[in-house]
């Protein structure tokens, strides 16, 4: 059985919620366990605790995925907010998450990036992000809507050959779906680019220089693909890279 590590999402207390009010929440997807789950494959969702505990969880886990979710604050690449009050991010998941990945590189283990977690990865690396897309970029096509969600999607193209351009060499139409409010800017010194958006550059996939994916990224939501079917690209051959490289790295 292979134990991939899920980081988490937090939903912070709030008075208002009936159940479990002044309580912080951690939680998964429910796409994203769908996605990982399959036989062998055990997906476990690793809370905020203290680094020895942590270091206890990486250890025991066989590769880790770095969900989606909200933004992350500026401060964290060195930046002030672009408007004041607006875009702050979330520090508290920022500080766990970056945590989580510096001990998941220390480890040397298979790690997985998917939209926040590709910014995550950029910002781990010392790249910065574009704190509102549309405001800093503005030729950029709309990347995210909360009525159509998981619906909207466009099209990508491959920068360099990679075992994700081999993945997909059979593929005719290259459509990724787009949920996403921040973006990689500047990219970190450790990443090369994969994949960009072909309606306005956005970078849209990333490895760790060297590393044959072993760590990768995405910015688009492989898990989210069932919704539009044949619209997009499907999610299983990043999955099973996955599972490749967690099966190498035994």
């Amino acid at each position: 059985m292979k134990i991939i590590g899920i980081s988490s999402c937090f939903l912070y207390p709030d008075k208002s919620r009936a159940v479990f009010g002044p309580k912080t929440l951690s939680y998964v997807e429910s796409d994203m366990f769908a996605y990982i789950s399959r036989s062998g494959v055990l997906p476990v969702l690793i809370p905020n605790l203290s680094d020895d505990k942590l270091l206890e969880i990486v250890d025991q886990c066989d590769g880790f995925i770095f969900q989606g979710g909200s933004d992350m604050s500026p401060s964290n690449y060195g930046e002030e907010p672009i408007v004041k009050g607006k875009w702050l991010g979330d520090p508290v998941r920022d500080e766990y998450e970056l945590r989580l990945m510096k001990m998941v590189m220390e480890a040397d283990k298979p790690l997985f990036g998917i939209c926040r977690g590709m910014q995550l990865l950029n910002v781990y690396c010392g790249g910065t992000l574009y704190q509102d897309t549309n405001t800093q970029k503005t030729e950029s096509i709309k990347h995210r809507d909360a009525d159509a969600y998981d619906h909207i999607h466009h099209s990508l193209s491959w920068e360099n050959e990679s075992f994700m351009s081999r993945a997909y060499s059979n593929v005719e139409d290259l459509n990724v779906n787009s949920i996403h409010h921040q973006s990689v800017k500047e990219i970190g010194a450790k990443l090369e680019v994969l994949a960009v958006s072909t309606s306005d550059g956005i970078i849209e996939a990333v490895q760790i220089k060297g590393s044959n994916g072993k760590v990768f990224a995405v910015q688009w939501h492989p898990e989210f693909c069932h919704t539009i079917g044949d619209q997009v690209i499907s999610g299983e051959p990043l999955m099973h890279h996955f599972l490749d490289q967690i099966e190498r790295n035994s």
